[in-house]
This record gives structure tokens, C-alpha cells and sequence, in this order.
């Protein structure tokens, strides 16, 4: 039986073993429509019996020796390498990944278990000056029940990024991944922690609309919420899980700006850009979503940047050796296509793409684009590259932060003018010589500004603090005196 077979997990949820479900939801195959499968739909009922037993299991959980935790995300680790070419498959067909995303996207979730593995043993407190006759110290201890939201671009290791640590500190989880992708982002998960020899009751897969959503949230259990999203979305969990007084991790979108400095190599800079904007149909929270190109360049760098989208091939990955697959849906592709003739009817030319192509859509570049335009303002979601020029580092500095968003900025040329701009702008990531599109399971990940809370996933300290809480603990060796 392979991992993945849907014999184990057709109609059916994760909650203490694989339920049969009282609804289901299509696994559709974007490129094609083609049906795949079905995964069962939880309940806001469901959600409220999973908090509760994950609240139970948890505090045997958090017991548990550290290297018997450790275990369990090395063995995790070892299977998503085991059976890589099989959940790469699923997200081809699923997601609409082509194959090298893929791989990419089951590497990452590797070294999420792996790195995550080390968790467990991590120092987790401090020890603190006290003016009484006392120890005083700082511990973390395990928040207690996480909740973790799912998006469908990237859906493994977004999923990974927060189960694995939250699992490692000692937490119970429950994940609702995006019904779009719950099998690559939600099934995948939950088969590999089974096998792996995770206590029953600690890990709970509960796919389902926005009650499902509603419900992992206000679930009396939980105490972290971790949500990767929409920027909308993301406001209405913050402002939900504030009122319940519980913290909320929310890494939202972007709408991020690779700056090309004068002197910069124009054809170097061009397949940056090019990789930034076009990597996974430009379905990631740190697309390059704006390229500020400084005025000596911006004719060679547009002509540049428009030759390699029109070199790019969009087509069905799972049949076809393509560059850009299908966008998740229909409805996706129709959203990029109105942003882009809004764009052009408000004055932007077309210099390559900037049409749908099957279930996808071309690679595009803009130009003409002004700060008005949707191309510009707005989160995309799609293969789509507005240019736009600069004279000054003043005005670049001004034009990458005249934007609601703060994720990730890539700034293209000499180190010295570089570092000296990415001293000027508010970003979650800068990175230098390289475009937006970056992560490592051990650097610290999220944004600022409308991309997000601040919160931090990614390396221990980040995780430590994302998924613990502090408690202060005092030891006299005689029991104090008082006066009453």
C-alpha cells in the first residue's frame, strides 16, 4: 500500500484514526477538471470532539521524553524522503505544481522535520537575577492546543511549517488545510505522523469550509492560532481570536518589490525577476509582484524580462514539460485576466502574456503601469510583472514602501547602494543579489504591515516562541517567611 492510497483516506477525516465523514469535497485536478478523489469534510461538531480529545492527548503528549519526540519528527522526515516522488505526483496533479515546484516543496518539508527534530532538546527558558533569596527562572512550556490554516499554493510545507514545530514543543494540532489541496496539504500530513508513531488523539485533520474555519479557532482548547493566507482572511481570524484573547500567528500576503540598480547585469537581473514573478504561476506570498528598475536599465531589463515570458510554456505539468501549470481554479484565472485589462484600459501596455492560456495564464509583463493601476496595488496571485522605473535611491526607497504590504524585497546590484536601501524600507526579508522568493526551514519567516502580525515561523528561537509560553518559576530552599 502506498502512502497515499485512498483506500485509507476517501470520505473520510483524520481524528483519532480516519472517520467517515457526513459530507465530501472533490479532489480536482486544475489542469483538467479531471476528479481525483474524495476527501471527507469536517463538521464544526467534529472540530469541537477533536479540541477536546487533542486537549487530552496533549498533556501525555508534552511528557513524553524529548528524544521519543525528537523520534518521531527524524522518522516523519524519513518518510516524506521514502515516498517524495509520490507526494510530488499529488502535488502536480493537485495543486497544478509542475515538477521541479514540486520537488522543491517536498525538500523544504524534509528539512521542516528534520530541523524541527531538534526542538525538542533545544534549551526552553532562562535562568533570571532575583534580589530574593531565591532561584528565579524562566521555562516554556507547550501552549497547549495549536490550530493551523492551511493555504493551497504551497500546501506540504505551509502545513509542515507550523505542525512540525507545534508538535515538537510538546502541542497537540489541529490542521484545516484548504479543501482545494487537502490531500497534498492535509492527508499527506497526517499519513506520514501516523506512520511515523505519533500518539493518537495529538494530530487532527479536519478539512471543511469557513464554519470548520470559525470552529478551530473558537474552539475553547486551542490557544495559538497559526493562519497563512489572504490578508482579508487573516483580519477576520486576528480580530476573532483577540476577542477570545488567544494568540494568533497570521502570515498574510504580499505584494513584494525587486529593486534593479543602476550598473546592475540587465540579463542576470531579467531571470531574476523573470523566476520571482513566474515560479508556481505566481501563487506565492512573495512573488515578485513589482520590479522598480532604475531608468539607465528599464528599456534592456523589460525587453529582457518579456523575452523569457514569452520563452515560458504553461501547459498541464502533469503530461506536459512546462514552466508555468494551471492556476488552483477557474475562477483564479478569470480575477488575474480582470487585473490585467483593467490595467491596460487604464493606460498599462502589454509587452508580453497577458492572456489565459487553457486553465493558465501566460506569463505577463507590464509597462506604462502607474500607482493607481490594480497591477500595481493589488496582490495578484498570477504570473503577472508590472515594470516601472526609478532616477534616484530616494525615490526607490519611497516607491517599494508606498505599499500596504511589507514581506519580502529583492534588490538587484552593487552591495554597498543595496544595503544602504534595504536600510530604508520596512520588510519582513531583504534579500541582496537575489529575488523575492526565498525560505529556509531555519530562518525566521513572516512580514510586516498588511503581510502580517510580526509573528515569526522558522529556526528554534522563532518557533520556540511561537508555539510556548513563558512561565515564571521561583525555589526557595526553606519556605519564606511573611508577616500576616
Amino acid at each position: 500500500m502506498t502512502l497515499l492510497d485512498s483506500d485509507v483516506w476517501g470520505r473520510k477525516f483524520y481524528s483519532d484514526g480516519w472517520r467517515d465523514s457526513a459530507g465530501e469535497h472533490p479532489v480536482t485536478e486544475p489542469a483538467t477538471g479531471d476528479r481525483l478523489g474524495s476527501v471527507g469534510l469536517a463538521t464544526a461538531g467534529d472540530v469541537a470532539r477533536a479540541a477536546a480529545r487533542a486537549a487530552e492527548a496533549q498533556r501525555g503528549w508534552a511528557s513524553t521524553a524529548p528524544r521519543e519526540r525528537a523520534a518521531v519528527l527524524r522518522r516523519a522526515g524519513e518518510l516524506l524522503t521514502e515516498h517524495a516522488a509520490e507526494i510530488e505526483d499529488w502535488l502536480v496533479r493537485e495543486a497544478g505544481s509542475v515538477r521541479s515546484k514540486a520537488a522543491f516543496e517536498v525538500g523544504l518539508a524534509i528539512g521542516e522535520c528534520f530541523e524541527c527534530a531538534g526542538l525538542p532538546s533545544h534549551p526552553q527558558g532562562e535562568v533570571l537575577a532575583s534580589d530574593e533569596a531565591r532561584w528565579s527562572l524562566a521555562r516554556r512550556r507547550p501552549a497547549g492546543v495549536v490550530s493551523v490554516i492551511a493555504p493551497f499554493n504551497f500546501p506540504l510545507v505551509l502545513a509542515l511549517r507550523s505542525v512540525a514545530p507545534a508538535l515538537a514543543l510538546g502541542n497537540a494540532v489541529l490542521l484545516k488545510p484548504d479543501p482545494r489541496t487537502a490531500v497534498g496539504g492535509g492527508v499527506a500530513v497526517a499519513r506520514v505522523f501516523e506512520e511515523a508513531g505519533l500518539p493518537a488523539g495529538v494530530l487532527h485533520l479536519l478539512p471543511g469550509d469557513g464554519s470548520v474555519g470559525q470552529a478551530v479557532v473558537e474552539a475553547p482548547e486551542v490557544r495559538v492560532v497559526s493562519f497563512t493566507g489572504s490578508t482579508p482572511v487573516g483580519r477576520a481570524i486576528g480580530e476573532r481570536a483577540g476577542r477570545l484573547l488567544k494568540r494568533a500567528h497570521l502570515e498574510l500576503g504580499g505584494n513584494n518589490a525587486l529593486v534593479v540598480l543602476p550598473g546592475a547585469d540587465a540579463a542576470k537581473a531579467a531571470s531574476a525577476g523573470a523566476f520571482g514573478s513566474y515560479l508556481h504561476q505566481g501563487q506565492i506570498c512573495m512573488t515578485t509582484g513589482r520590479h522598480i528598475v532604475h531608468e539607465s536599465l528599464v528599456a534592456e531589463y523589460t525587453a529582457a524580462l518579456a523575452a523569457k515570458a514569452d520563452a515560458l510554456p504553461v501547459g498541464d505539468p502533469a503530461r506536459e514539460d512546462v514552466a508555468l501549470g494551471p492556476l488552483i481554479d477557474r475562477r483564479q484565472v478569470e480575477r488575474v485576466h480582470g487585473i490585467v485589462t483593467g490595467s491596460v484600459a487604464a493606460g498599462a501596455k502589454i509587452a508580453a502574456g497577458g492572456e489565459p492560456a487553457g486553465a493558465g495564464y501566460r506569463a505577463t509583463v507590464l509597462t506604462g503601469v502607474t500607482p493607481d493601476m490594480p497591477a500595481w496595488r493589488e496582490e495578484i496571485f498570477g504570473p503577472v510583472a508590472p515594470v516601472v522605473s526609478f532616477s534616484t535611491l530616494e525615490e526607490a526607497a519611497r516607491i517599494v514602501d508606498d505599499c500596504e504590504f511589507g514581506l519580502s524585497v529583492g534588490i538587484l546590484g552593487d552591495v554597498g547602494t543595496a544595503m544602504r536601501l534595504a536600510d530604508r524600507i520596512e520588510s519582513g526579508k531583504v534579500h541582496i543579489n537575489e529575488q523575492t522568493v526565498s525560505d529556509e526551514p531555519g530562518a525566521p519567516f513572516g512580514g510586516v504591515k498588511s503581510s502580517g502580525t510580526g509573528s515569526r515561523f522558522g529556526g528554534a528561537a522563532a518557533n520556540v516562541e511561537a508555539f510556548t509560553e513563558t512561565q515564571w518559576v521561583t525555589v526557595r530552599p526553606d519556605i519564606a517567611g511573611y508577616p500576616f
